[in-house]
């Protein structure tokens, strides 16, 4: 089916099983992170297997955290805190690919003693971070950049706390302060522009900080009183919901479709993405719901139905920012099409993804008009196969496997390897749920 570098995906008739999915991304990065600068041992069962996640991991033992992985026990990692000082690393914070590492490491390495080099790959080399610098640099930091962008050097200093209007909504950005704000001086007060997921407020809630959060309108608020100790934890990391969204949409191709994914996380600033499915056709039940430190865990029984059409603007596009491709990449295939407006952040992720979607689906035969902040792609389409480029993105490389299921004749993905970034074990995954 595949070398390292390209796939050849075949249509399918349908699909059908239990996707077991890894660790979900969000939470993992910031419980590695958290369980880094807590008091005593955490243990994570169930960390994401993604390799954004083991930068997460590598950063934190140059920082001095100890750690070691049990792969035979579901990729559980023991963690043994280091308490809010960290050591000065011996070499530069290899962040490979992951933005999440290196944007919300910044709010924790500038509230120590000593400089930092956060360095990251070519791709991560393009994306801006002044998002972070100018609110860290406010609280006392030093952080020279490359006109805003990776490399990032970061002294540390004794940070104070500060009140700060987000001009962009961003988890990340959040995370990073109230990382930060922990290590200040005071209380932190971080306002957001429309509400974002709050897996850092949830985190560091289940380590045992206490945090103030106030919602009014769209808006968001949340105050944190740094100096508060953290203690380590024993969790299971629930499926990634971003990595669920490629089988829900493969799955809502076919309406015949029948697919169980147990253990998934339901976090309420996460799970718009079923309400959107649910509402273009998919049939979605939840047959048990948990609750497990602060964060909802489900398991979901899928079936196809007919796929009608969807507006995806405003809070909802911020809400679904990692679920635009794919969702865009099964439109064609909807009665009415999909139209995706106000997601002009996905122009700066690991790929420009609005032009990457829509380059891919011309090639593939759609039709597709290109708006500065999205997408409108009209329904009632027949894709057939083609040569398509990964762009290095992996959410482009498995939006356009899963396109590639109702398209006529074979599809080649190159940069297929560009998928371990989150899924290491999406495609073979992806092939055990196809029926030919």
């Amino acid at each position: 089916m595949k070398n390292s570098s390209q796939v050849i995906v075949r249509p399918a008739r349908n699909v059908r099983g239990s996707v077991r999915l890894p660790g979900d991304k969000s939470i993992s990065h910031r419980y590695a992170m958290l369980a880094g600068i807590a008091d005593g041992p955490s243990r994570l069962e169930n960390y994401s297997t993604g390799a954004d996640c083991a930068s997460t991991l590598g950063c934190m033992r140059s920082l001095g955290v100890s750690w070691n992985r049990k792969e035979a026990l579901d990729n559980t990692i023991e963690v043994e805190g280091s308490g809010l000082s960290l050591a000065a690393p011996a070499s530069s914070l290899d962040c490979g690919n992951s933005g999440s590492t290196m944007r919300m490491l910044s709010g924790i390495v500038s509230g120590q003693k000593f400089t930092s080099e956060m360095i990251g790959d070519e791709s991560l080399s393009r994306r801006p971070m002044a998002r972070v610098i100018t609110p860290l640099t406010a609280m006392g930091a030093q952080i020279a950049s490359h006109e805003g962008k990776p490399p990032l050097r970061i002294t540390g200093a004794a940070l104070k706390a500060i009140d700060y209007t987000m001009p962009v909504a961003s988890a990340q950005v959040k995370s990073c302060l109230l990382f930060a704000g922990l290590l200040a001086d005071g209380e932190t007060r971080i306002e957001e522009p429309l509400r974002t997921r709050d897996h850092g407020e949830v985190a560091l809630r289940a380590f045992g900080a206490k945090l103030d959060r106030k919602s009014s309108g769209q808006g968001n608020e949340v105050r944190i009183r740094g100096g508060q100790r953290l203690r380590g934890i024993e969790a299971r990391i629930p499926g990634d919901l971003s990595s669920a969204a490629f089988f829900l949409c493969a799955a809502a191709l076919f309406p015949g479709s029948q697919l169980t994914v147990p253990g998934l996380l339901m976090n309420p600033t996460r799970a718009r993405l079923l309400d959107i499915l649910m509402q273009i056709g998919l049939r979605i039940s939840v047959t048990q719901l948990d609750e497990i430190h602060g964060e909802l865990v489900g398991s979901l029984q899928i079936e196809g139905g007919r796929l009608t059409q969807a507006t995806i603007a405003g809070g909802d596009s911020a809400a679904l920012i990692d679920e635009i491709p794919v969702l865009a990449a099964i439109a064609p295939y909807s009665e009415k099409g999909i139209e995706v407006r106000d997601a002009k952040e996905l122009r700066v992720k690991e790929s420009d993804r609005i032009a990457a979607v829509a380059t891919n689906l011309r090639l593939m035969g759609a039709q597709v008009e290109e708006l500065e902040d999205g997408l409108k792609i009209p329904g009632g389409q027949t894709l057939h196969g083609a040569e398509l480029d990964s762009f290095g993105d992996h959410r482009i490389a498995m939006a356009f496997a899963v396109a590639a299921l109702r398209a006529e004749g074979e599809t080649l993905i190159r940069g297929a390897e560009s998928a371990a970034i989150s899924y290491p074990a999406f495609f073979q995954t992806l092939e055990e749920v196809t029926e030919r």
